[in-house]
């Protein structure tokens, strides 16, 4: 274990803390099996609730670019994979997910969060997610599934950053709240019956996860990804 990531067990719920603070939780190869390794074990125990949360400043920078240029296109391909993987277990999950984000938050990270079933933001929280400005399809259909097509093509189109204000009007959040009332928001989710919840949920993912992971390799396997990559950092630079 790299030590990215925190667990937390607490009757039947598990929390697990992005534990990257000075890489605002960028999410690295390491962190990231981290995390497909404890959503298992979650899921293994019977664990009723996950949440996610970030240490530091914010949730999570998303796909953390360090060292980029030593990894081969197929390395970074594969890095991109083990996310969308991720993504479709947590979203396949039969506990309940709950993602709480604070502060600036971007790519993958806000797939991450996105994946989740309920969305917590703080008023300052804001989201941006640019895999299209480097030909990534990663999340797109779930976003959009969240938000609306029209709303989706217009943030992703554009990658702009979005604050939790339209997070909250496009559906993309499910609750806004500061973090000294995260504890009571978790607290009021646990109390919300969940119903038919993991059914629907199982229902919904039917014939998608493949699509997506699909859509991925295809944008990611695309020649010149590293080159992509690099005219996309220098814009941002």
């Amino acid at each position: 274990m790299s030590g990215e990531l925190i667990i937390n067990n607490e009757g039947n719920c598990v929390t697990l803390e992005l534990h990257r603070p000075d890489k605002r939780n960028a999410l690295s190869a390491a962190l990231i099996e981290e995390l497909i390794v404890a959503v298992d074990k979650a899921e293994a125990s019977g664990a009723e609730m996950l949440v996610l949360r970030g240490s530091g400043k914010n949730f999570s920078a998303g796909f953390d670019f360090t060292g980029w240029r030593e990894h081969s296109e197929g390395d970074l391909v594969l890095r991109f994979i083990r996310i969308e993987i991720l993504l479709q277990k947590l979203a396949s999950l039969s506990a309940t997910t709950v993602a709480m984000a604070h502060g600036r938050n971007f790519g993958a990270g806000v797939d991450l969060f996105a994946a989740c079933d309920h969305r917590i933001a703080t008023s300052d929280a804001s989201f941006c997610m640019p895999g299209l400005k480097f030909g990534l399809v990663l999340g797109t259909r779930r976003f959009a599934a969240l938000v609306g097509v029209g709303a989706a093509r217009s943030i992703l189109a554009e990658s702009r950053t979005f604050d939790s204000a339209e997070a909250m009007s496009v559906g993309f959040l499910t609750m806004c709240a500061e973090i000294s009332t995260w504890s009571h928001a978790v607290e009021e989710t646990i109390a919300t019956p969940s119903g038919g919840q993991p059914l629907l949920e199982t229902a919904l993912q039917i014939g998608q996860s493949d699509t997506d992971l699909a859509e991925l390799v295809r944008s990611a396997a695309s020649p010149g990804l590293k080159g992509r990559i690099e005219a996309y950092l220098k814009k941002v630079s």
